[in-house]
């Protein structure tokens, strides 16, 4: 009966710790900035929560300027467009947030 009693808290502490492991790869997906209306907003799970009102830089290295300008870490440039989003881990998201 304490074998089982062990096993069980076992199985309980791993799932909890994969559970929080999940959680912040998850809002990640969701935060970062989005192209609307020419302006560019911060967007936190998935919803605009504001006017950008600096520059940021994305955990790859990417650089997001007010204007939408983007610089990778290489020192390539692109320009956000209307609807993109680009998330906090430097992904580019095309039309959907």
């Amino acid at each position: 009966m304490k074998k089982y009693r062990i096993v069980t808290l076992a199985v309980v502490g791993l799932c909890l710790s994969l559970s929080f492991l999940a959680s912040p790869a998850m809002a990640v997906e969701k935060d970062g900035v989005t192209m609307k209306d020419g302006k560019m907003w911060r967007l936190q799970d998935g919803k605009e929560i504001g006017r950008m009102d600096r520059e940021t830089t994305m955990s790859n290295g990417t650089r997001i300027m007010m204007n939408g300008k983007m610089v990778t870490k290489d020192g390539k440039t692109l320009q956000l467009q209307e609807g993109q989003s680009l998330m906090l881990d430097g992904k580019l998201i095309e039309g959907a947030r």
